[in-house]
């Protein structure tokens, strides 16, 4: 799908969708409970629904329920409904799966693929995962090996999918390079499940996305589960015999979402705010609001708090297996005055965010630089290379990094043409991006593959006001 996005100023309250990295978590976990979960407000997206496909082949029963949706911009159906949550019977570890061998398409979702992985190696039957083109080009091998080397028996070609796993999990100690967050909450949120007795050692050389993890381990935290790390996250022992329980609770707002409402504000010179976010949460994404203030903006949240602890989650999130998850909710308001500053910013542990700040750069003056992030490369695209190849189309120079780029603002695109055509490669952050740097343009700016968005935000593009055309 083909969209054009007109330059306009972009402003008002925008409601944010559910995190996809906690509701894909919940959904993992309820299905290994045993007992009902109740997934309250989750996000509903194409990422979640091959996560949500990946627990039914599982055994997990999965209902959902809807409620009227009283802004509904893109209904759900006809009768203005929408997703409100999920019941999910678990299936006790997996421990009725069938005998013979099946298969789990995970679509585009690298999150599913990855976590799923790791726990297909718990039982005894044999799962062959595939997915979408995209993911066939995403390599597991590191997860692939550590799995052989616990006992798991893995088989690939170089480490895509398709990948078929057969358990059983027998422990011992590995080491595994992380370049992505996934492969260690893989092993974190599966090898609590391995037999009593079992002790399955992880060493960490190598650890991007380091907020991630610490996503996931509130989650053993919350529901019991005991585990040692050092202080560094290099070092990780758990036992097995443990459980997963079933548990009630809401999804928290997504940040690495959040960023690019956060970023069209930037871009227009206007004012938006955000609801629906926890600002104690976890996620490493909220790290978008520090750039953006030091480029320029005013960030605040409505209500009191410490604003350094919301910041940088100084805090913990009250998670334990009975909280609601809705109770720290507040607004966000992103706006700006004056002019965008350029400046240099660490994305080691938030890489998603390279799109959405690449985007904010090519708008501010002097140089940005987006820096440690050499793992952007491995997501859905090399985003390091496609940012600067498609900002060059509107008249923005790069200079590509091995770890990184560096955006040399000017203060405001100059696109060579009347209405370019950016080629969003398929890639949701990517796309959601360049919408975002339209609504700034002085021409209006057509996106390919803009149907991607919704991999992990339904109706962004309509928000911005994007026209179909082909």
């Amino acid at each position: 799908m083909r969209v054009r996005i007109r330059p306009r100023r972009f402003s008002g309250t925008v409601k944010i969708p559910a995190s996809k990295s906690h509701t894909i978590r919940q959904l993992l976990i309820a299905s290994l409970a045993d007992g009902v979960s109740e997934i309250r407000h989750p996000l509903d997206s194409l990422d979640a629904r091959s996560c949500v496909s990946a627990c039914r082949a599982f055994g997990a029963e999965i209902t959902e329920y809807r409620s009227v949706d009283p802004a509904n911009p893109n209904p759900a159906d006809e009768k203005g409904e929408k997703l409100a949550g999920w019941k999910v019977k678990g299936n006790n570890n997996f421990s009725s799966l069938p005998a013979s061998h099946f298969q789990i398409d995970v679509g585009n979702s690298g999150t599913t693929l990855y976590l799923a992985l790791a726990i297909a190696g718990l039982q005894s039957g044999s799962v062959e995962f595939t997915g979408d083109e995209q993911i066939k080009k995403r390599s597991a091998a590191p997860l692939l090996d550590a799995l052989s080397g616990l006992g798991v028996q893995c088989e690939s070609s170089g480490g895509c999918a398709p990948i078929t796993i057969k358990g059983p999990w027998k422990g011992g100690k590995v080491s595994i390079s992380c370049p992505t967050s996934q492969y260690l909450s893989a092993l974190l949120i599966a090898s609590p499940l391995a037999p009593a007795g079992t002790i399955t050692e992880i060493e960490v050389p190598l650890l991007n996305e380091k907020p991630y993890i610490e996503m996931t381990l509130s989650y053993l935290r919350a529901h019991g589960i005991p585990f040692d790390k050092s202080a560094d996250f290099s070092h990780f022992v758990i036992p097995g015999g443990s459980s997963w329980k079933a548990f009630s609770r809401s999804v928290p707002g997504d940040f690495s979402s959040a960023a690019f409402p956060a970023a069209a504000a930037a871009i227009c010179g206007s004012s938006v705010t955000i609801a629906g976010l926890e600002p104690e949460d976890t996620q490493g994404d909220k790290f978008f609001l520090e750039m953006l203030k030091s480029m320029g903006c005013d960030v605040s949240w409505s209500g009191s708090g410490d604003e350094h602890a919301l910041f940088t989650g100084k805090h913990e999130p009250p998670y334990h297996v009975g909280w609601s998850g809705s109770g720290d909710e507040r607004a966000l308001t992103v706006s700006r005055k004056g002019a965008l500053r350029g400046g240099t910013f660490d994305l080691n542990a938030t890489p998603d965010l390279l799109p959405a700040a690449a985007a904010v750069a090519a708008y501010a003056e002097g140089d940005t630089a987006l820096v440690n992030v050499a793992h952007a490369r491995i997501k859905e695209t090399d985003r390091i290379a496609v940012m600067g190849k498609e900002l060059a189309k509107l008249g923005v120079s790069c200079t590509e990094l091995p770890d990184g780029i560096v955006i040399h603002g000017k203060g405001a695109l100059s696109p060579p043409e009347k209405c370019p055509i950016i080629d969003g490669h398929g890639d949701h952050r990517v796309v959601m991006a360049f919408a975002a740097a339209a609504l700034g343009s002085s021409v209006p700016i057509e996106i390919t593959t803009a149907e991607s968005a919704a991999v992990t935000y339904p109706g962004f593009l309509e928000l911005l006001g994007a026209e179909q055309i082909g």
